[in-house]
């Protein structure tokens, strides 16, 4: 990516950031006369940013997860700081949040020290404005995925116990297990010298060619039910957190490129090939016989 394509991808990251915070800010608490919510993002926005120093200067892209990680767990213990009124529903989305942050931050992170480096970042590390703008673009991840959760949170008006909050840590629990579950069993499988050269398909990879990224997907539509209840005007709009998270997985990184990889690698192999035409790219079902 050329430095012209880089910094409009940064601006265009920052007029998201910006759009987000004013959408999820309508009728929320405020602190220091500024919604809570926007103070949240621009905290994203700071944590991306500050990790993003020592970063360059070290060309290493080894914190990037564990930043992004910060990221979700600041952000929720700012706004649960901040927020008018603490009820059940603010706890169990923080809470929530906060441990599927530090869960799968502390996995990417030990994979990336396991395998000295992620590929992904070679040819971005060296390069400053596409390195700023990956960094950034991480904090609006952040920002969009927690948008629905963030607005719950710093809510005014809050709602007792009732069945979205209930249904929606059922669901949240089941993305969160399928996702634990699917990279368990590939680290597991990773770890075997025999298996260096062999894609995985056991376990609920013979359900799904990606079945992390569907658990993912799950928990946030699982948080946005959570959240829904106590939702009012423009603050809607941070519903568009699950379609954020399924457009990006699959459309733009995760898939698309895991994709391609393994079609590179193994796509003379007629095991390969049997795989990927009789497994789900990304819904599970049993595998056929």
């Amino acid at each position: 990516m050329n430095a012209v394509n880089s910094w409009a991808g940064f601006v265009a990251a920052l007029l998201v950031g910006a759009l987000i915070a004013f959408f999820g800010s309508d009728g929320g608490s405020k602190a220091f006369g500024l919604p809570v919510f926007a103070l949240c993002v621009a905290t994203a926005f700071a944590i991306q940013w500050v990790a993003f120093v020592p970063a360059w200067l070290l060309r290493t892209e080894r914190f990037f997860d564990l930043a992004g990680s910060l990221a979700y767990i600041g952000t929720a213990c700012l706004a649960l700081m901040l927020a008018d009124e603490l009820s059940a529903r603010t706890v169990v989305v923080g809470t929530l949040v906060a441990l599927w942050a530090l869960r799968l931050g502390t996995f990417l992170t030990l994979r990336v020290r396991r395998e000295q480096g992620d590929r992904r970042f070679n040819s971005i590390k060296t390069h400053f404005p596409t390195f700023l703008m990956t960094w950034t673009l991480q904090a609006v991840w952040v920002s969009v995925t927690f948008g629905p959760g963030l607005a719950s949170i710093v809510a005014v008006e809050q709602e007792p116990l009732d069945v979205f909050l209930a249904v929606g840590v059922l669901i949240w629990i089941a993305g969160f297990t399928i996702e634990v579950v699917a990279d368990e069993q590939k680290r597991r499988f990773r770890q075997s010298p025999e298996n260096a050269s062999r894609f995985i398909q056991s376990g609920i990879w013979a359900w799904a060619r990606h079945p992390n990224y569907f658990g993912e997907i799950v928990l946030w539509v699982g948080i946005a039910v959570v959240a829904f209840p106590v939702l009012q005007g423009w603050q809607y709009v941070t519903l568009v957190s699950p379609v954020f998270v399924w457009l990006l997985l699959t459309k733009i990184s995760g898939v698309r490129m895991l994709e391609a990889s393994a079609r590179n690698r193994w796509g003379d192999d007629p095991e390969y090939t049997r795989y990927r035409s009789s497994t789900p790219m990304l819904i599970p079902r049993p595998p056929r016989r």
